[in-house]
């Protein structure tokens, strides 16, 4: 269950970061200068995120490309938003240009991000409006919602809603999103000889 903190007051990312716990077994993000709770990523949710950070780590490997992906870190929407994605992908070279990452391991220029990537849980709403704006906002080139329980909004999935993977990419400083299901092959510009099904990434195997 998500929770808010720090309810009736307004903390801002530095206060944020600054306060954010060490040795936890729980996440936190700041949404709109509220500190919520988010709980550890489980089950099948923990399995799907486990299963891309390692296929895209291979891939990464096969093709020597300058990417790396953390374990963990927080992106820096605004002044009011921070959020610690599922899967993250960030470029070797240019994360030498990020002043907080050695220390505060926090992300504040997009370029820095290749691809990011959240895996749906019960808070939906917030990976397909909240992040989906901050990340385009940043310049993040793209974003993948991985809803393997078909419960976002109709309008995010279309109706009868089912099982849908979005990967969404910048064109012209914008999101523009395609949508892939069952058996389709998913098709990503950060990796375009990726061969995956959303079948295998759903099963996490």
């Amino acid at each position: 269950m998500i929770q808010a903190l720090v309810k009736d007051s307004f903390i801002d990312f530095d206060e944020f970061i600054n306060w954010y716990p060490q040795g936890v077994t729980n996440r936190y993000e700041l949404h709109n200068g509220v500190i919520m709770e988010m709980p550890k990523p489980r089950g099948k949710h923990s399995q799907i995120a486990g299963f891309l950070m390692t296929e895209l780590g291979l891939e990464i490997r096969r093709l020597k490309l300058p990417f790396f992906i953390p374990r963990e870190c927080i992106i820096k929407g605004d002044q009011a938003s921070g959020y610690e994605p599922d899967v993250i992908v960030l470029d070797r070279e240019l994360i030498q240009n990020e002043p907080r990452w050695e220390n505060e391991s926090t992300l504040i220029y997009g370029n820095s991000i290749k691809l990011v990537i959240e895996v749906i849980s019960s808070n939906w709403s917030d990976d397909y409006a909240l992040k989906l704006d901050a990340y385009e906002s940043l310049g993040i080139k793209e974003y993948w919602i991985v809803d393997y329980l078909g419960i976002g909004g109709r309008k995010f999935i279309g109706y009868p809603k089912q099982p849908t993977l979005t990967i969404y990419q910048l064109e012209n400083n914008e999101y523009q999103g395609s949508q892939f299901r069952e058996n389709q092959v998913i098709k990503s510009l950060i990796f375009p000889h990726l061969k995956l099904t959303v079948n295998q990434i759903f099963r996490g195997e």
